[in-house]
């Protein structure tokens, strides 16, 4: 009888054994799901900001201050604060960009920007082949 429980009770244990990792492991997935992944999605958007950035952008610090980006270098910026004030920064300073940029599409990039100027270069074409006799 005795030998009895004890097994009963090792089965038991071994199957709490098994659930508590799996709770564990659930737990896991939980935390980087709400932790972690934003939190990576968050620094990538951060980096992309900072590489797109452009002299003559409107910026805002970490600190608060904000400014206009006069140029750019590697790992810093320069940024004007107020008229003839610059300071230098640390890109990594930079928690804002205020300027958005419009994506440039490229369809649009292939096409001309108004048809009315491909169609007069054309008729200019065609009128400077009239006057040369040929």
């Amino acid at each position: 009888m005795l030998i009895a429980a004890t097994t009963i009770m090792a089965a038991g244990s071994s199957g709490g054994g098994s659930s508590f990792f799996l709770l564990i492991i659930l737990a896991l997935g939980v935390m980087w799901l709400i932790v972690i992944r934003p939190q990576r999605r968050k620094q990538k958007l951060q980096q992309s900001m900072q590489t797109e950035l452009a002299v003559g952008d409107e910026i805002l610090t970490a600190g608060g201050v904000y400014g206009t980006v006069t140029e750019i270098g590697e790992d810093e910026v320069r940024v004007e604060i107020a008229p003839n004030v610059e300071v230098r920064l640390a890109r990594r300073a930079i928690a804002a960009q205020l300027t958005e940029h419009d994506p440039v599409d490229e369809s649009d990039a292939a096409e001309p920007e108004d048809a009315s100027d491909e169609r007069s270069e054309s008729a200019v074409d065609a009128e400077s082949d009239e006057e040369k006799p040929g």
